[in-house]
């Protein structure tokens, strides 16, 4: 019975609020060419709201309480963001900001004063402190060409860029794959939702037939999306997800000794985690050019992060039911109503409460 508290109580751990918020990422289009240099900076309004102690995101919203907010927004991102040219610091001039309502964002253009093409940019960037899985996406252009990608969170917060250098395939690669592993790894909704249905057990041909399911569906759902074929919106996706682990939990009650229906039910569920994948990739806003490689590299990522959590899961239960056949079922029963508990309190939570408690 210890073994099964135990097991609860990590299950439990995972319950932590998961609504259809902004992911924690900042997007920054940088632009040098002959002309000049200029730059489009986005950031969610949830993040803004936090750090200027506004109560209600919705009023960052509302285009004449932005303007007000003008100047102490700028103030606070003058802080946070420092960009350089050939070792001299730009100052760059501030448009109004733009509201992306579809995006939960709000879009600020830097203009600077013209200056001769420089030799090497360098970008510093620690927007959000205050959440430790933030991260700045920066895309640099050289006369309309992406040149570069980088990722930049709290302890790479700053990059150094050559003009008339390319980024390797490898390098996109090396990008994304870390990325895609970090998003599975808190997310706990997929987790939950993959630790459903592993909790009956089974052989190994079972279990890897289950996480094969979802991982296809998963990667078809993943292409369709950022390729624009087929895209639904993230609320309707996000409940979506939410009762999907609460089927995987009644299901796994309800089961008895009849067929095995997992994979087919990780297929099916599995193209609506991808579509929420999906959502988180484009909200990187990933240039086409590097559409190819970013999208294998983050898919790829999210599998390995998935094979991670389903090794260590199936293994843990595997060698419970060894020692006690009661004790495992007693571990699946209560695991099932843990998740759908969690299901449930997300499903609530994403469609009357999509702002948070």
């Amino acid at each position: 019975m210890k073994r099964a508290s135990s097991v609860c109580l990590l299950l439990f751990a995972l319950i932590q609020p998961a609504a259809a918020h902004p992911v924690p990422f900042s997007f920054l289009d940088f632009q040098v060419s002959s002309t000049g240099i200029g730059a489009s900076l986005i950031l969610h309004d949830f993040d803004l709201a936090h750090d200027l102690g506004i109560t209600s995101v919705e009023r960052l919203r509302d285009p004449v309480f932005l303007a007000e907010r003008k100047a102490s927004i700028q103030a606070l991102l003058s802080a946070r963001l420092k960009i350089a040219a050939d070792g001299n610091p730009l100052e760059p001039e501030w448009a109004e900001p733009e509201i992306l309502a579809e995006r939960q964002a709000i879009r600020f253009v830097l203009r600077f004063a013209k200056v001769s093409p420089p030799g090497r940019i360098s970008i510093s960037a620690l927007l959000f402190p205050y959440d430790p899985n933030h991260q700045t996406f920066v895309n640099i252009y050289e006369d309309g060409e992406l040149t570069r990608q980088v990722i930049l969170n709290r302890l790479e917060n700053r990059t150094d860029h050559v003009l008339g250098t390319r980024q390797g395939a490898m390098s996109v690669v090396r990008k994304f794959i870390p990325e895609g592993i970090h998003h599975i790894l808190i997310g706990p909704d997929h987790l939950l939702f993959l630790v459903g249905l592993l909790l009956l057990g089974g052989s190994i041909r079972r279990l890897l037939l289950v996480v094969t399911s979802f991982t296809l569906a998963h990667s078809i759902a993943l292409t369709l999306a950022a390729l624009d074929v087929f895209a639904p919106p993230a609320r309707i996706i996000e409940p979506a997800i939410a009762l999907s682990i609460v089927y995987v939990g009644f299901d796994n009650l309800l089961v008895k000794e009849g067929r095995d229906v997992r994979a087919w039910i990780a297929f099916a569920f599995g193209f609506i985690h991808g579509f929420g994948f999906a959502n988180v990739l484009r909200e990187m806003d990933l240039p086409r050019r590097a559409l190819g490689w970013s999208l294998f590299s983050f898919n790829f990522g999210v599998e390995i992060g998935q094979m991670m959590v389903v090794l260590v899961v199936a293994s843990a239960l595997a060698a419970l039911r060894s020692r006690s056949e009661n004790a495992g079922r007693q571990v699946a029963f209560a695991g099932s109503i843990v998740v759908i508990a969690a299901g449930a309190f997300w499903f609530v939570q994403r469609v009357f409460f999509p702002g948070g408690f």
